[in-house]
């Protein structure tokens, strides 16, 4: 009789239809692993996933949705090198991306962790050896976990297109996992974070945190004009763009000559509305980042070892209880949510 293994798996698309099931452990094929999931994070993707609102080409029932990862290697496939049982390991969210120029399916979202390859809410998984990154040696796996998708995409947009600087003014949108992950690589490598939100007791959470300056757009929701001040008139030099819509015409006006808009988010809507002539004046460049390939992951792991990076969690619910992590994400978290699995 085969081992059996528990994992939640959608029947059809929608919240509601998210149900745990007990289903037969996988075996792991040429060059592939057996990974033992330790934890996992959820990401506001996810919640597009379930709904079936994201992916252009939906993926079979039942599906198991959430795209991050860490685990424990506990069997290998005939012809695997690169890793062993024991080690761990996180998955790389865009399983083809590897290096270099990003392959040309994934305008279409190619095969990407969670959607439509499935996912990892699952007590095992199956990863391909070329998929998995080696842990960093000082996060637990539930930090780990944090890092696939949300960091990488922060790491992606700052360090591997936008080649950061020591001494660069960098402004953050929020205090979601890629805004937090972005005050945080900032200021580990020497930059200086602005960060704006509409809520005054996450602000002053992400001063904590190292932000040099606080924009509350609840109470300033002109922004640019305070955050122009906030630079001494310079301008900033990053911009990660996480809220979308019409919120670009004051990322454009808040952005320093030659400075980048990295466009990550779309909470305020899909389409852009922008400036075209301070957009020329500035010379600005706005980069499209769709989170990252596997070597950019595998040296963000090894930034964070170096750095000391801690991941910041919200709370960490236990496997049983994934529906209550999907409503706290609708609430929008703190940093990450988790869900503990092994």
């Amino acid at each position: 009789m085969a081992q059996m293994m528990k994992r939640w798996q959608l029947s059809s698309f929608g919240t509601e239809n998210l149900h745990l099931a007990d289903v037969p452990l996988p075996e792991p094929g040429h060059n592939e692993l057996l990974v033992k999931v330790s934890a996992v994070s959820l990401n506001y993707r996810d919640k597009l996933v379930l709904e079936g609102k994201l992916l252009p080409d939906l993926p079979e029932m039942p599906f198991t949705p959430v795209s991050d990862m860490a685990g424990v290697v506990v069997a290998a496939g005939p012809g695997v090198t690169r890793f062993r049982s024991g080690d761990r390991v996180t998955g790389n969210f865009w399983t083809q991306w590897l290096d270099g120029d990003a392959p040309e399916d994934m305008v279409r979202h190619g095969r990407s962790l969670g959607g439509p390859l499935p996912g990892m809410l699952a007590e095992y998984v199956i990863l391909h050896e070329d998929v998995a990154v080696a842990s960093p040696k000082s996060l637990s796996d539930e930090e780990v976990s944090t890092l696939p998708v949300a960091a990488l995409t922060a790491w992606f947009a700052l360090m591997e297109t936008g080649n950061l600087r020591k001494g660069q003014r960098v402004l953050v949108q929020g205090t979601g996992g890629v805004a937090l992950a972005g005050l945080q690589l900032a200021r580990a490598l020497g930059a200086e974070v602005i960060v704006i939100s509409r809520s005054e007791e996450k602000l002053q959470r992400a001063k904590a945190l190292g932000a040099s300056s606080l924009i509350n757009t609840r109470q300033t929701p002109e922004w640019s004009s305070r955050a122009a001040e906030l630079s001494g008139g310079h301008g900033f030099d990053h911009i990660l763009e996480l809220i979308g819509g019409n919120n670009l015409r004051q990322s454009a006006d808040a952005l320093a000559p030659g400075g980048r808009i990295a466009q990550i988010g779309f909470l305020r809507g899909s389409e852009m509305i922008l400036p075209a002539v301070s957009l020329m004046l500035k010379r600005a460049v706005i980069q499209g980042i769709t989170v990252g390939h596997r070597r950019a992951l595998e040296d963000l792991c090894q930034a964070v070892d170096h750095h000391q990076i801690k991941p910041v969690i919200d709370k960490i619910y236990d496997f049983s209880d994934a529906l209550a992590a999907f409503t706290h994400l609708e609430r929008g978290p703190f940093g990450k949510i988790v869900i503990r699995i092994g």
